[in-house]
């Protein structure tokens, strides 16, 4: 078995250095040849200065990748709170890199908030549906939350009565998810949304005589981050 690995290991690196070039500059391309590596347990991307990095230079490209993401995030901070989409963080960095540099994809960004888990617990990735969620500041979320981020993800905002009708929770387990008060009621007033368009700078009107409330859900648990 010992012998079969290392052949497939020789192999793997013969392949590399004829193909390196795609492998650059080639996002489908790199995430198969990342998977390969994976087979066998090499890690490409382990040390900047490894034998894989410095043949393939995918090192390098990784960490400053790494360095352009904590730019975007650092820099969208103020508006988010700290959890940005993966598609917004994607187009943001390649908006940011130009139409000349070196495409990424994806899978690229999530090799690279991986990498960046060295700096501590600041960076982290949430899966939410299909997609995923970026942390850029430390946070602990329980399942409560992911569920709430999952059921917020089509219109940006979650309130109070959606929560207890889609999940059958009582009333005091959503508002602590929500971390609000006992005035929190069922509507929606003006709030920024993760989903730019979506809800985001959209003012709905009470419909009862009730306290003006803030039930989105983005906010309400990016209010609680430091």
């Amino acid at each position: 078995m010992s012998k079969q690995l290392d052949m497939f290991k020789t192999n793997l690196e013969e392949f590399a250095s004829k193909h390196k070039q795609e492998i650059r500059k080639n996002p489908e391309f790199r995430v198969q040849f990342q998977d390969m590596c994976a087979t066998i347990g090499v890690d490409p991307l382990a040390s900047g200065k490894g034998f894989w990095s410095e043949m393939l230079g995918v090192g390098d490209f990784y960490y400053e990748l790494g360095v352009q993401i904590i730019e975007v995030c650092l820099a969208l901070k103020h508006r988010n709170g700290g959890l940005i989409t993966l598609e917004e963080l994607h187009q943001q960095v390649l908006k940011g890199r130009g139409k000349f540099a070196q495409d990424v994809s994806q899978d690229d960004l999530l090799r690279a908030i991986k990498k960046l888990k060295v700096l501590g617990n600041g960076f982290g990735i949430i899966p939410v549906g299909g997609t995923y969620l970026i942390q850029s500041v430390p946070a602990e979320l329980n399942m409560d939350h992911t569920v709430v981020l999952q059921l917020a993800e089509k219109k940006g905002y979650v309130t109070v009565s959606e929560i207890r009708s889609s999940l059958k929770w009582e009333t005091e387990r959503a508002k602590q998810v929500l971390n609000k008060d006992d005035r929190v009621g069922s509507s929606p007033t003006t709030m920024r949304s993760l989903k730019r368009g979506r809800a985001g700078g959209k003012v709905f009107k009470e419909t009862g005589r009730g306290p003006r409330t803030t039930c989105n859900f983005v906010l309400s648990f990016l209010s609680k981050l430091p």
